[in-house]
């Protein structure tokens, strides 16, 4: 039924819920880089401290994503989803009130805390409304809010500098503004209903109403209705027999061999990716200095801007408009080559990294086949491969993975510059590429195929005893099913053989 169903007004709710979090998400990381160009001379802070400044929050992330991702496949999406919210508003109020180094490294690790928590519910929640056709374009969609996030946080620090505010003034505000998407959030997501996959496999519950509201092209209520019973949409639908809930186990998700090759896969890649992109994206502006030193501060702003429109925003928007198209796997496989090509280019060749011309140029090209590869996909996927009683935590332990990999290259990245120059930094990073690019292969393409059709990859049972079957609906043969194929005569649906393990 969900697979099936064409994308409606519901679709692009969920796009908006999860959307707008996680450009506050994008915000709240990448306009650390800028802050910092101003709170360095502000506070006299150290390279140490410069580093601990702009990584805590993806320290952070790496524990958010792991618990959150857990208790989310335990209490459910929902709960979760509007949990991280409210923890990034208060993370990014604090920040902006910080009164010291250290209270500011504190409210960062609760910003980031909530940000990671955001990463895995966003991605599956999404993942799980979505239909087998668009899933990638509607994941894809959410991840791409973060190509606003990377604009708007050194536009922000422009107009704040060129507009001659006092500069402690300044990043205070920039921090701040994080709240406010943030609590616009908050509402449209205590609105959402939970998961159909979720309700209906894990916690056992009749999920028919919120599939009608979802798969019905001729219904597109309020948002707030979709947890409303409606007596008209419960006579039109019959309900689904539903057996007794099963859960996998975490013991039994690390110890299977199947899904620990494909966490190898979707972890290895993310961290990869992340190491390399971060460490440049959030140090762009003390990139661009070193590439231009004679360059005013507002002339280095307003090229990293420049650089974000014209390279990073098309990528994010060709990315998710044609993944599905192309292929997932695919996609990852070509924008890591380019990327690390591109990186290994301004590494070996000393005359780009001195003229800001052709600098810009190739550094713009790794940016475009960044999005327009690994750093959408690495996030599509990973909502993709796993059952959908540990979908999270799969999501949640890749996730968080990758943010310790952004961690590590952000406070290495200006260390590394300093130590082996600008040069050695991208060398390092054109390596990470290259290995993220040939692990992408232990991975399964997973465009144009359902959830369920994914997640019924083991040889055996994916109970928690390894041999209950995950999930077991008993659709009738009038009755539908979540994957839209219903059973007839007696004969299970496909999400049946999804559970029992199935070839």
């Amino acid at each position: 039924m969900l697979d099936g169903a064409p994308m409606g007004r519901f679709h692009f709710r969920t796009v908006v819920a999860a959307g707008i979090g996680f450009f506050t998400d994008a915000y709240d990381l990448f306009v650390i880089g800028t802050v910092l160009t101003l709170l360095k001379g502000v506070w006299h802070l150290s390279t140490t401290q410069v580093s601990l400044v702009s990584s805590v929050a993806l320290l952070a992330a790496f524990f958010g994503a792991f618990i959150f991702g857990r208790i989310a496949d335990v209490v459910g999406r929902r709960k979760i989803f509007v949990a991280v919210a409210v923890i990034m508003i208060v993370g990014s109020v604090a920040s902006a009130l910080a009164p010291s180094i250290w209270f500011l490294v504190a409210a960062r690790f609760v910003l980031g805390f909530g940000i990671g928590g955001d990463y895995p519910v966003s991605a599956v929640l999404t993942s799980e409304f979505a239909n087998r056709a668009n899933r990638g374009r509607m994941v894809g969609l959410v991840f791409s809010m973060q190509a606003l996030g990377l604009v708007v946080g050194p536009l922000v620090g422009l107009t704040l500098v060129a507009s001659g505010m006092n500069h402690d003034l300044a990043w205070r505000l920039m921090l701040g503004i994080g709240c406010i998407p943030a609590s616009a959030v908050v509402m449209l997501r205590l609105r959402m209903p939970e998961s159909p996959r979720f309700a209906a496999q894990v916690q056992g519950i009749e999920t028919t109403k919120t599939l009608t509201l979802i798969t019905d092209a001729g219904v597109a209520p309020p948002l707030g209705d979709l947890t409303v019973d409606q007596p008209k949409v419960e006579a039109e639908v019959p309900a689904v027999a539903m057996a007794p809930p099963s859960r996998m186990s975490l013991k039994a998700f690390l110890s299977n061999r199947h899904w620990m090759l494909m966490l190898l896969g979707t972890a290895g890649t993310w961290f990869l990716f992340d190491y390399a992109y971060y460490g440049n994206s959030i140090s762009t502006p003390l990139i661009i200095k070193d590439v231009a030193p004679h360059a005013t501060l507002v002339h280095s702003l307003a090229l990293t801007v420049g650089l974000f429109v014209i390279a990073a925003v098309p990528g994010y928007i060709l990315a998710f408009m044609t993944m599905d198209r192309i292929g997932h796997r695919r996609l990852q496989v070509l924008g890591f080559a380019v990327m690390g090509g591109s990186f290994l280019l301004l590494g070996l060749v000393p005359s780009l990294t001195t003229v800001v011309g052709p600098f810009l140029v190739i550094y713009g090209i790794s940016y475009f086949f960044s999005e327009f590869g690994p750093n959408t996909t690495t996030f599509v996927m990973p909502a993709e491969i796993f059952p959908v009683s540990v979908r999270t935590t799969g999501h949640g332990l890749s996730a968080g993975i990758a943010k310790l990999g952004a961690f590590i290259g952000v406070y290495l990245f200006p260390i590394f510059k300093q130590d082996f120059g600008l040069r050695g930094s991208m060398l390092i990073a054109g390596g990470a590429s290259i290995v993220g690019m040939l692990l992408t292969f232990v991975l399964p393409e997973t465009a144009g195929r359902s959830l369920e059709e994914l997640s019924d990859r083991d040889p055996g049972r994916v109970a928690g005893n390894g041999s209950a079957p995950l999930v077991t609906p008993v659709p009738t043969a009038a009755q539908p099913s979540l994957n839209g194929v219903p059973a007839a005569n007696g004969a299970p649906s496909a999400m049946s053989r999804a559970g029992s393990g199935a070839a």
